[in-house]
């Protein structure tokens, strides 16, 4: 049996465990540059709030009253690391699956629903976010179940996938097939002239006419559906394949000055993870955005190269980033957004040496650098010590957060402060 746990509305219930007057209220949370809608609670949905909402277009009539935060992913992704931490005591068996969702799996048990009502309590008691939990024999019938669990009519917020056939499909006739995990609008469109626009439909669709629709991963999904378990649980997320760090400006820059700061901190960013996952990247990206709202020419320009030996040094990725901008930068653009991408990763004890590789001693000191570096931003803060071409901890060019709680978990000087 898999089980779903999946945190209500997770940047929002993140919010409101800090500021319990929230509950009940309608709340929102914005995208980068407080942007456009990426979370809501139940009651801002019955406000007509749609996901995806571009905030500053929104209707005065559906911002009034409404709670606004901007992300705050430092806080999302501890309380998401608090959650986990809380399920892995209900399995031996996880998969983290999303920031706010995870599988588990069990070999057998006698009461599902009850084991269900512990976790949402459990998890609710140690960090404050309410969750949804999924019972099904497949991943695919877990995640199903998922839903119904959110449904308003399901009180208890638990679902097991019934064993009944004629339950379970009088059940999937009522799911449309856009639902299904895996399956989404582009490939619900695929089968609709195929008259395939229902779970049950999709689950009948015979084996050769789903590979050919829907390739050997469709098939699976098929499969899944009638209960025999094709994906595995993949208790260890697999060696990342590219790392990206993309994001917008508070306000356009345009010289190549201006650009050069945010280049070198997403750099250094980058280059942060690649030692934590202890990789290094053997080809590097550059691009840059202008924003497609603004009238007049657009202008997204890419440039990459190989590097002769990988690396994850912050210095020298970010000297060639440096000059992978110098190349595409045009005078007289302004650019929104900056970004870095690395791929071609391997392990760090793994590189290929060539002519150009330095001499041993110089990578031993290097890296005694940068594992320094790293030591010391995680016990005080990250970016206390950085390269000096990525500018100060607070840059002009910061992204908006007119919104921004405060890093309740992670930050000393943001501790709740609690009178009696």
């Amino acid at each position: 049996m898999f089980a779903l746990v999946d945190c209500n509305s997770f940047y929002c219930s993140c919010e409101r465990v800090f500021q319990p007057r929230l509950e009940g209220q309608p709340v929102v949370v914005l995208s980068n540059n407080d942007g456009c809608v990426v979370a809501r609670t139940t009651e801002a949905k019955t406000r007509g709030i749609a996901m995806g909402e571009v905030w500053h277009l929104a209707r005065a009539e559906l911002k009034t009253g409404v709670h606004v935060f901007s992300s705050n992913y430092t806080l999302y992704g501890d309380m998401s690391r608090r959650v986990m931490a809380t399920l892995r005591d209900f399995s031996q068996h996880l998969e983290i699956y999303s920031i706010d969702e995870a599988f588990l799996s069990y070999d057998s048990h006698t009461d599902w629903v009850g084991l269900g009502r512990d976790i949402r309590h459990t998890v609710r008691r140690h960090t404050g976010i309410p969750v949804s939990v999924g019972f099904g024999p497949t991943k695919v019938l877990a995640k199903l179940a998922n839903r119904l669990a959110k449904k308003p009519q399901n009180h208890t917020g638990v679902f097991l996938w019934p064993t009944d056939p004629v339950t379970e499909s009088a059940l999937l006739e009522t799911i449309p097939v856009s639902d299904v995990w895996g399956i989404g609008r582009r490939l619900a469109e695929r089968l609709a002239p195929f008259g395939v626009t229902t779970a049950r439909a999709l689950r009948e669709l015979d084996d050769t006419t789903a590979r050919h629709l829907l390739a050997v991963t469709g098939l699976r999904v098929v499969l899944e559906l009638r209960g025999l378990p094709c994906l595995a649980l993949e208790e260890f997320a697999p060696p990342k394949k590219a790392i990206c760090c993309a994001k917008g400006f508070g306000s356009p820059l345009s010289t190549l000055d201006e650009l050069g700061e945010p280049l070198a901190a997403y750099v250094s960013r980058v280059a942060e993870k690649l030692r934590a996952q202890r990789q290094v990247a053997g080809f590097l990206q550059v691009f840059l955005e202008t924003n497609p709202h603004v009238g007049g020419t657009q202008y997204h320009p890419s440039a990459g190269c190989e590097l002769p030996t990988p690396s994850s040094d912050s210095s020298h990725l970010a000297e060639i980033a440096t000059g992978l901008l110098r190349r595409i930068h045009r005078p007289g653009f302004s650019f929104r957004k900056i970004g870095v991408l690395v791929t071609n990763l391997v392990p760090d004890d793994a590189t290929q040496l060539s002519f150009d590789t330095p001499p041993p001693h110089l990578i031993a000191r290097r890296r005694a650098l940068m594992a320094t570096m790293d030591k010391i931003n995680r016990e005080h803060g990250r970016a206390t010590v950085r390269i000096a071409s990525a500018g100060p901890s607070a840059p002009a060019w910061k992204m908006r957060q007119g919104h921004l709680s405060p890093c309740y978990t992670t930050r000393w000087d943001a501790l709740l402060t609690v009178s009696a």
